[in-house]
């Protein structure tokens, strides 16, 4: 694959630190001190430079308890007071030093002593560009120095395809699943294959973006990057950083944008990473009842140092700097916000107004959205976050938490227990499929069918589906054709988009072989279709937060269990009709008012042929008739397939 030929030079003059011995500037420590470095991965770590005209690399570590610092790895046999550092004298807690004749390649550790408890202990480094992979646990000194050729992705296009009035259609990854190759003792496919592979097959089904599942370096591997520990690497699992930039500048040649999950809520305890750093509680809470995570059994970040805001800040725009990335996924918010999450009585601390909100973690998002706002503009910021906090996503300015989007979970959870239900028992819980609507412009949200929903024994999405075979697949359809046409941006979990069966398991690929078989190969072409006419029709995502972007036409036939409502863009003739029957009964001449006569096109329609439907419909459009209905002058007669959604649009809009 050809990329863009215009590049931004990878050939950078190595930093002289000759006269002041340092990366860190006084500056630098008053940032990060203050909480406000966003930049700390330039200045902490392990970086290749020059002094007195010798080549080496600078290291600077952050242990205010230690004793003694030294840089121990393959260059010095691993033996302690080789190459020691040195505290800087201004009480930051910053140790320092060059070590010669070293560089981009080289393992190393730090050997910390703490002045307490006569503890020694070997860490990786939290700032390390790459590690090695796992179970080994070595830092190693990487250049990040790469010829990026998306220019004008960066300059322009990005802004674009993040624009809250545009459509964004998310395809969510886990790298190490989405493809193995089975000759190969069913191994993952590396960065550089999957910037073909991958690439094309999101060109082909119309994503406008791909969500990575935390490509940060973890040690365990069925965490799938959640409980994660290199907050400034891409797991090595794959490739080489180089290799996962080709990746991203792939994605962006072909017009994808790129979305990182992201984990500052909490950090996994083994002993070589943040955990314990220093002989103290640096990074984590010191006190039982904040620092220990009872769902995930890690460690919560201590977010009241600003130091540790520092970090977790700077790794925030690592990823939109040095990567690309086009945005960020914070995962876990929800546990971010409340004292008491996962706690029961007596089991958390209030905060000093007695509340439940945790104000230091409430401040730190705050700080974080500014920031990359301030610093990355058109990047996108997503929460994941999943009860009824208000504002997430309005601006810190007006008191929010300055999130650009939010995961729906409401939405989610409301319509999968919708969609469970055999048709003979949905006429009792229209709610579940309409409820939405009430709340649906209050915050900018996403629909996600996400990761979650198909793991722990929930079953595939397709296998939660109710009836046999073709229902199962026909409620599918059903379903993303809902999904598609309501307010909101769209996420797709891998193997969603062609109906998989068994529920995703990250030791396995995905069941590649049944797209061989008609069925699974018309569910892929329905969610290829659902993301090209999103795309095309404004009235699809041009008013996903605004109230006047939809309009019921009747949600009360509650006993056919069919629901009909317009989607409107900003243009008058911008006008989408959905009806979705929810019901195995095919309904004929079912009249549906509309805003105005003409031809109407079916534009799509669940139950084609193509699709793997019994090709139920209405030939290709209905004319609209002088007949009042809905409270509207004209409506149609339309022809609703079974467990189907048709959609239409006025002919020459």
């Amino acid at each position: 694959m050809m990329l863009d030929e215009e590049d931004e030079s990878m050939q950078q003059a190595l930093p002289d630190i000759t006269r002041t011995g340092s990366l860190v500037t006084d500056y630098d420590v008053y940032l990060f001190r203050q909480g406000s470095h966003f930049r700390l991965y330039e200045k902490l770590g392990s970086h290749p430079a020059v002094s007195a005209g010798v080549q080496g690399t600078f290291f600077a570590v952050w242990a205010p308890n230690a004793a003694e610092v030294s840089v121990i790895g393959d260059f010095n046999g691993w033996e302690t007071g080789r190459d020691p550092l040195l505290a800087r004298n201004d009480d930051s807690g910053i140790w320092e030093g060059f070590v010669p004749g070293i560089g981009h390649g080289a393992l190393y550790k730090y050997r910390i002593k703490s002045r307490y408890n006569n503890y020694t202990v070997d860490k990786g480094d939290p700032f390390a560009y790459f590690w090695e992979i796992p179970p080994k646990t070595a830092s190693i000194i990487w250049d990040l120095a790469y010829p990026w050729r998306d220019r004008g992705w960066m300059r322009c296009r990005r802004e674009e395809q993040n624009s809250p009035d545009g459509p964004i259609s998310i395809y969510e990854v886990h790298l190490g699943s989405w493809r193995k190759v089975l000759e190969e003792e069913n191994r993952s496919l590396s960065y550089r294959e999957a910037a073909t592979e991958l690439v094309d097959y999101l060109l082909e089904t119309g994503f406008t973006h791909v969500e990575f599942l935390p490509i940060m370096e973890h040690p365990f591997y069925a965490s799938w990057g959640y409980q994660t520990l290199g907050y400034f690497a891409p797991t090595s699992r794959y490739g080489t950083p180089e290799d996962f930039m080709y990746l991203v500048d792939s994605l962006h040649h072909r017009g994808i944008g790129v979305i990182l999950d992201w984990v500052p809520s909490h950090f996994p305890s083994d002993g070589y990473g943040l955990s314990y750093f220093d002989g103290t509680h640096l990074y984590e809470h010191a006190l039982p009842g904040q620092r220990y995570h009872p769902e995930w059994k890690s460690y919560i970040f201590n977010l009241g140092r600003n130091e540790v805001r520092s970090f977790l800040t700077s790794s925030a725009a690592f990823w939109l700097d040095r990567y690309h990335a086009d945005g960020l996924r914070v995962d876990a918010v929800s546990s971010m916000l409340y004292l008491d999450y996962a706690r029961s009585a007596g089991e958390w601390i209030p905060n000093v107004y007695g509340g439940r909100e945790n104000l230091e973690s409430i401040g730190f998002l705050r700080k974080v959205n500014d920031t990359v706002h301030a610093n990355f503009p058109g990047v996108l910021v997503i929460a994941e976050e999943a009860t009824s906090w208000p504002g997430v996503t309005a601006p810190t300015a007006t008191g929010g938490l300055g999130f650009d989007l939010k995961w729906n979970m409401g939405w989610m959870h409301d319509t999968l227990d919708y969609f469970v239900l055999d048709s003979v028992f949905r006429k009792y819980r229209p709610d579940l499929l309409t409820f939405s609507i009430w709340y649906a412009f209050r915050e900018r949200y996403i629909l996600p069918l996400s990761h979650d929903e198909v793991v722990h024994e929930k079953g595939s999405i397709a296998g939660k589906m109710p009836g046999d075979e073709w229902r199962k697949r026909a409620n599918l359809r059903l379903l993303y054709g809902y999904m598609f046409t309501h307010p909101g941006k769209k996420l797709l979990f891998m193997g969603d988009e062609f109906g998989q069966w068994s529920e995703w398991s990250h030791d396995a690929g995905l069941t590649w072989h049944l797209l061989q078989y008609p069925p699974h190969q018309g569910t892929l072409q329905w969610v290829t279709d659902l993301n090209h006419l999103y795309r095309r029709e404004p009235a699809l995502h041009e008013r996903d937060a605004d109230p006047r972007g939809f309009e019921w036409v009747d949600f009360s036939d509650v006993e056919k269990s069919i629901v009909t409502y317009l989607r409107r863009g900003l243009s008058a003739d911008d006008v989408v009709l959905v009806a979705c029957n929810a019901t195995p009964v095919p309904r004929y001449g079912y009249r549906v008012g509309v805003p105005f006569g003409g031809f109407w096109e079916e534009v799509l329609n669940s139950d084609a042929i193509e699709y793997g439907g019994s090709g139920v419909g209405n030939l290709g459009g209905v004319e609209a008739e002088q007949v009042p209905a809905h409270g509207r002058p004209w409506s149609l007669p339309l022809t609703l397939p079974p467990l189907g959604a048709v959609i239409f649009t006025p002919e020459g809009a």
